[in-house]
């Protein structure tokens, strides 16, 4: 080998050894630099109180899109242009996009139910055309398993595009009763009844006072409703107790719960 080539070998090795050198700092220091603001991005969701999920999946996108812009400016150290890689990873992103949109739209859903938290985890309510308990909110799909322990994953996008119920969103609710009596009865009287009853009873509270009126006057029975409010947690109990005690406790008044009836004539046709 002549010292020409010798000296053009050197020059390369010394002019490309260089860049690969930079290009490492770029990439080192990058990282690092995008490891402090996932770190910064972190605590300050933290320091906010936001949803524990979304502050570990919203650090990590920071992260890697900042390492992303780290490899594109170590690559370009390297003399390689970089407008037909970002051009690629445009056109690969749009691809992946469009294959995944449904996805990406559980995505969004996701991260709006995280945001704007309708429900939280432990709470019973209706939402995707299903009822239960929120077992875990993902990502792209929330976790709920349903009164009698049937599982069920229901997509985010599905949540978020109807009506939410939350059975759980305050600490009182309006347990709504009604109890029919037969039309001979005394009014005054079940009414009287029903709210010595409602008195009686710890898990009713005080305030706001209960709602004791008819409601309706049916084909079979004059409908009086029952509206104590109680604590959520009380609610089926006191709903459940109730419509068995009510039953005994108007038998011992002698007051008739009545069920619908038909009156059937029968014409004897002439012979």
């Amino acid at each position: 080998m002549s010292s020409e080539q010798i000296d053009a070998l050197l020059s390369y090795v010394t002019e490309y050894g260089m860049k690969v050198v930079l290009a490492l700092l770029i990439f080192v220091a990058g990282k690092w630099i995008a490891g402090l603001v996932r770190k910064a991005v972190r605590r300050a969701m933290e320091r906010s109180k936001v949803d524990a999920t979304l502050v570990g999946f919203l650090s990590n996108i920071v992260f890697y899109l900042l390492m992303v812009a780290v490899v594109i400016a170590a690559v370009s150290q390297l003399g390689i242009q970089t407008t037909s890689f970002v051009a690629v990873l445009g056109a690969a992103g749009l691809a992946v996009g469009l294959a995944l949109q449904g996805s990406l739209s559980n995505f969004a859903s996701g991260v709006l139910i995280i945001l704007f938290r309708p429900f939280k985890v432990g709470d019973f309510v209706e939402a995707g055309g299903v009822a239960g308990t929120i077992d875990e909110i993902g990502i792209l799909a929330t976790q709920m398993h349903t009164p009698d322990n049937k599982g069920m994953t229901v997509p985010n996008s599905q949540i978020m595009g109807g009506q939410i119920v939350n059975f759980n969103a305050f600490d009182t609710r309006r347990c709504d009763m009604s109890f029919g009596i037969g039309y001979q009865d005394d009014i005054d009287r079940a009414k009287a009844v029903l709210a010595e009853m409602v008195a009686a009873d710890e898990r009713c509270l005080k305030e706001p006072a209960p709602v004791i009126v008819v409601g309706g006057l049916g084909e079979s029975s004059v409908d009086i409703l029952c509206r104590p409010w109680v604590k959520a947690s009380d609610y089926w109990g006191l709903y459940w107790d109730m419509q068995e005690r009510v039953k005994k406790r108007f038998d011992a008044e002698g007051i008739s719960i009545p069920f619908p009836q038909r009156d059937v004539h029968l014409y004897r046709a002439a012979e």
